[in-house]
């Protein structure tokens, strides 16, 4: 409860109205939690037309001999079957019951493309999320569902800065790399997500669905 009063100030703080900001903890491995929270939001602020899915993380990076299987496990599910198949699954249910044209925005990655090395079950896991994004647009069309996708490039988080950067701000030796396949040479800025993650979400996308956007500075147009 104290990290949900916490994100909220968060929030707050970035400029959201705080009638307007509903939060709840929920395990997204266990449908019954996931209905739970459902059946909250809709009681909280009436009909749910969009869903993020945003969870997801990766583990330490080793080599393929040096993988373990539990940990290769535990990753999967948190980027797929939590980050993307079940919450996909459980709200298009409520919006086909209801006769909603939901939408859906899945988060994929530059591993959704080509995969990091090292990253064995956070690369696989992205890549099935671009997967289901074509195949939740393809099942869900009929019901006037749409599917996207984000893929961000490489933005400085929580989980990825210090891999990214030195305590003096500048890049470390993997982060120079990740710069040198970046035309735009540099790393993007949060904000930089907003607009396309809004557009897709948005009426003036309502023809487009299927699709895995880069936000990526060009990362994936590099070449020599």
């Amino acid at each position: 409860m104290e990290n949900l009063t916490v994100k909220k100030n968060e929030l707050i703080r970035n400029g959201c109205d705080s009638s307007n900001i509903y939060l709840t903890a929920v395990d997204l491995l266990y449908e019954e939690q996931i209905n739970v929270a459902m059946a909250e939001a809709i009681a909280e602020a009436g009909q749910i037309d969009i869903l993020v899915n945003g969870v997801g993380g990766s583990s330490v990076r080793c080599s393929l001999v040096e993988a373990d299987v539990a940990e290769f496990e535990k990753i999967v599910k948190l980027n797929l079957t939590a980050g993307c198949f079940l919450p996909a699954k459980l709200f298009a249910a409520y919006w086909i019951r209801n006769s909603i044209c939901g939408v859906i925005l899945n988060i994929a990655s530059m591993a959704s493309y080509n995969p990091l090395s090292g990253g064995w079950a956070y690369s696989g896991a992205k890549a099935a999320v671009m997967n289901q994004t074509m195949a939740q647009a393809a099942e869900l069309a009929d019901y006037g569902i749409r599917v996207n996708a984000l893929a961000p490039g490489f933005f400085l988080g929580k989980q990825n800065k210090h891999l990214l950067l030195n305590n003096d701000g500048t890049p470390t030796e993997r982060g120079m790399k990740v710069l040198a396949h970046t035309p735009f040479n540099r790393f993007g800025k949060p904000d930089e997500l907003c607009a396309p993650a809004i557009f897709l979400c948005s009426g003036g996308a309502s023809f487009v669905s299927g699709i895995t956007m880069p936000v990526d500075g060009a990362y994936l147009c590099s070449n020599i």
